[in-house]
């Protein structure tokens, strides 16, 4: 008889970004957008595009203006997936 051993040692990966607090308005909650930079495929043209995300923030530690890292976790309500790590 054999036996068959499942590995549950996988590496779990969350994304992180790094943006600036447009919005503090709500309780444990900002609005942060980050920049990046994108290529046209055809034209090879480069240019930004902008995002914003809701990003818990337990204490709340950032202000509008700063420069916060933060990463994906469990959805805290129906806009938000991250979770504040460092205001810079």
């Amino acid at each position: 008889m054999t036996t068959n051993q499942i590995d549950n040692s996988r590496a779990v990966t969350s994304r992180q970004f790094r943006g600036v607090v447009v919005g503090a308005l709500e309780e444990k909650t900002v609005r942060v957008v980050v920049r990046t930079k994108k290529m046209h495929e055809k034209y090879k043209k480069q240019y930004w595009v902008s995002r914003k995300y809701a990003v818990h923030d337990e204490k709340n530690s950032a202000k509008i203006g700063d420069t916060v890292i933060f990463r994906e976790c469990r959805p805290m309500s129906k806009s938000k997936r991250w979770r504040l790590v460092q205001v810079v």
